[in-house]
């Protein structure tokens, strides 16, 4: 009796020892502790006080529980060179015009540009995403009459797996306490390649009042990852008429930092009736709102 009492005490402490001792040396982990550092590697072993894990350049480390902030799992084609590759916070756009892809479900984002231009992106299915955005013009004004704001709904479909995206959307604009139809532009794009290299082509037909323009807009734009934290963005437009040529074309990058993006480039407008060239600055800041934590 003795003897079968010992096995099961044996038993389960060998169980309770393995629940609170776990690896997994088969996935990548970046930890982030709350004195700013991170730390990429594999899980050795793990506990509700400690982790064990080993990194590349400094072998086996233990940091404490109560020290870590965030746990992400790292898929392994971003580890290049033993560094790691940041996800594109704004994967979705490119400055401000959207590509085929789009936000996950509970995937969301803020975007910031030159202070003024407020949006933020939900993603309400892996099809389905809407942003709202404002200028908060009650600030200086004191009142809630007159802000601008607009809506930009987004459906998008896989056709090939991280190579063929369509995407089909309405970019809608207006004012609070404005009583008018309000204006904007319904669109249509297709965009070939992944998320670190690819090109949009894209057409939409603006509106006003409720009367549809009978000229389309072409878009074509391209992004392109130059390194482990850098992209390559140029965002176009084009409006041809019989008299006459627009077109809005850009060139600048998107330098990743952690969970954010910075954007920076330059708009040049161009007509064929006009012989005056200037470039218009453009600046954002875009901060990942969900969270990954296991």
């Amino acid at each position: 009796m003795r003897i079968l009492l010992f096995a099961c005490l044996l038993i389960s402490t060998i169980n309770l020892r393995a629940q609170e001792n776990t690896a997994d040396t088969t996935s990548v982990y970046r930890i982030e502790t709350n004195d700013g550092n991170e730390y990429i590697g594999t899980i050795i072993s793990r506990n509700s006080e400690a982790i064990v894990l080993k990194t590349v350049r400094l072998g086996e480390i233990t940091l404490r529980v109560v020290d870590i902030v965030r746990i992400e799992t790292v898929l392994k084609d971003r580890i290049k060179n033993n560094l790691l590759w940041f996800d594109n916070v704004q994967a979705t756009r490119y400055f401000f015009q959207p590509n085929g892809y789009g936000l996950k479900k509970g995937e969301a984002y803020y975007q910031n540009i030159w202070v003024v231009f407020n949006q933020v992106s939900y993603g309400f299915s892996d099809h389905f995403s809407l942003g709202v955005g404002i200028i908060p013009t009650f600030l200086f004004s004191g009142s809630a009459d007159g802000i601008p704001f607009w809506l930009t709904p987004k459906l998008s479909i896989p056709l090939v797996d991280d190579r063929v995206n369509v995407g089909v959307g309405v970019f809608y604009a207006n004012v609070l306490g404005g009583g008018e139809g309000g204006t904007g532009i319904a669109y249509a794009l297709s965009t070939f390649g992944n998320k670190d290299k690819n090109l949009t082509i894209g057409i939409g037909y603006g509106f006003s009042g409720g009367e549809l323009g009978q000229l389309p807009a072409i878009t074509f734009s391209t992004m392109i990852r130059t390194g482990q934290r850098g992209y390559f963005i140029s965002e176009n437009y084009f409006l041809t008429s019989a008299d006459e040529t627009l077109a809005l074309v850009s060139i600048g990058g998107r330098r990743i930092i952690k969970r954010a993006g910075l954007d920076f480039g330059l708009f040049v407008p161009y007509s064929t009736d006009q012989n005056i060239f200037f470039a218009i600055p453009w600046l954002g800041l875009t901060f990942r709102l969900d969270k990954k934590k296991n």
